[in-house]
């Protein structure tokens, strides 16, 4: 995970004022609200750092040696990353 506690408090903060603020939804328990929001960022920092094991790995298992900064690596990372992150519904 690359963000603080913290960091995601206020980022929960942030997008529950914008919706509640642009009177998309109005909140029973505030509490509840920044607790869903809190835990749908950690699990998409947790499902993006699972892709990103994955496509590392994937790029490391190839027959050949692909360093890491070439142009074909970044290739390779951004398609397996997709990849991975497709397999698990988070892009279509």
């Amino acid at each position: 995970m690359r963000l603080s506690d913290d960091r995601i408090s206020h980022i929960a903060h942030l997008i529950a004022d914008g919706i509640w603020k642009d009177d998309l939804v109005d909140f029973s328990d505030d509490l509840r609200v920044l607790n869903e929001i809190k835990g749908t960022i950690l699990k998409y920092l947790r499902v993006e750092d699972e892709a990103d094991t994955a496509a590392r790995e994937k790029i490391r298992s190839l027959s050949r040696d692909v360093p890491e900064g070439s142009r074909e690596w970044d290739i390779l990372y951004r398609k397996y990353f997709e990849e991975e992150l497709s397999k698990k519904n988070f892009l279509s």
